[in-house]
Formats: C-alpha cells, structure tokens, sequence
C-alpha cells in the first residue's frame, strides 16, 4: 500500500483544522441568533432587502421534509464519510487544491447543521433576504450553497472527467495489479 505524503498529510490535518473552525463560526452565530433575536422582532440590517429573523427549522430548505431528524442526520453522517474518502483518496497535486477548500465548506456545513439536529431536533437559521422572500437560513448553508456552487463550475469548465479517476475502484484494482 502507497504511504501517504507529507503534503498529503499536512493537506489533511489544514483541513481538519479549517473544518473545526468553520464550524465553529457557525455554531457562533447561531448561539448570538439563539442569545439576539429568538422571541425578539427581526433585525432590519438593509430596509426591505435583509434582516436577521429568528427561525428554528426542523425541516430541509423551502420547509421541506418537516420532523425528519434521522434522515437528516444520516445524510450529514454519509456525506461525511464520502467527502472524507474523496480527500483521502485525492491527488495531492495542484489542481486539486481548490476542491480541498470546497469539501470542507460542505463538510462544515453539513456538520453545522447536523449538531444542530442532534442536539435540539431543529437547525437555527436568521438570514433572511426580504427582497426576494428567500427562505431564511444560515451560515452552514451559505457554505454549503457557495461551495456546491462554485464545485459545478469547477466541474463543467476546469476539471476534466479522468481528473476524478483516483476514486474509480477499477483504477485502484488496475493499480494494485501493476505494482
């Protein structure tokens, strides 16, 4: 078996670190939202287009899948683990650096979320755009809007499909044979 290196391992470890931060940071303002602006009327921050508004969801976006606590969890727990095999499993070259920071934003945000789901059945959220009467939401789901985002750009127009072959179990047994 391949012993992993340096680079690989300190790649690991900063996104570990930034994982644990991120998350941090939402957690962080979701307690201010919890401490500020639950029972309180919203927060006008830019007339008719932002406030802070206090909400507790225990569904998806859009109200969606309402009281569905454990699938919400087991997707966050899956989505983990698969982001954590892609950054194992990745090349440390280059190219490859910017998709390092995108799965960590999701990471952070799934995980965000999913603490938030174990320990009270409900996401805080308490951005919200007026302007277009968005659903309201929070830091762990702009991480993860931004970063699936910019993910598919990076996939339509800067990586190329073989660019993800080091996930193909065919090439990890083709590899295996070779050696």
């Amino acid at each position: 078996m391949n012993k992993m290196s340096k680079k690989k391992k300190i790649f690991l470890i900063v996104d570990l670190v930034l994982v644990v931060l991120f998350v941090a940071l939402d957690q962080l303002t979701k307690q201010l939202a919890c401490e500020y602006l639950q029972d309180k009327p919203a927060i006008v921050l830019i007339n008719r287009v932002l406030e802070l508004n206090f909400l507790k969801n225990s569904g998806a976006a859009f109200g969606l899948f309402q009281n569905q606590k454990v699938f919400f969890v087991l997707v966050a727990v899956l989505i983990l683990f698969i982001i954590a095999y892609v950054l194992f499993r990745m090349p440390d070259d280059k190219k490859y650096d910017i998709m390092h920071i995108l799965l960590v934003l999701i990471a952070s945000g799934a995980a965000g979320n999913m603490i938030d789901r174990v320990r009270q059945d409900y996401v805080v959220d308490f951005i919200y755009f007026v302007i277009i009467n968005f659903p309201i939401f929070n830091v762990a789901d702009i991480y993860v809007t931004v970063a699936t985002f910019l993910f598919i750009i990076l996939f339509l127009f800067y990586y190329k499909e073989n660019d993800f072959n080091f996930l193909s179990f065919k090439q990890q047994k083709k590899f295996r044979e070779i050696k």
